[in-house]
């Protein structure tokens, strides 16, 4: 295939098919950091969800609710 590059890219797929984006990854700080704190905080999110969704917690905020409500009356 022949090399035939627009000298500006009009189209928005000749913009997407002509961004330096491997440049990006590997000179770029954000990339690195992003994986990193992705991976350290997938477990810390997940205990925090896991701990918010548990059914004593879920009875706990029901009673708090149904106590609010009661309030309003």
């Amino acid at each position: 295939m022949a090399d035939r590059r627009m000298k500006f890219p009009y189209t928005f797929s000749a913009k997407i098919a002509q961004f330096p984006l491997r440049w990006h990854i590997q000179n770029q700080w954000i990339w690195r950091y992003y994986f990193v704190s992705l991976v350290l905080c997938t477990p810390v999110f997940y205990s925090i969800s896991r701990l918010a969704n548990s059914p004593e917690n879920k009875l706990k905020w029901a009673e708090i609710r149904k106590k609010e409500a009661e309030g309003h009356h």
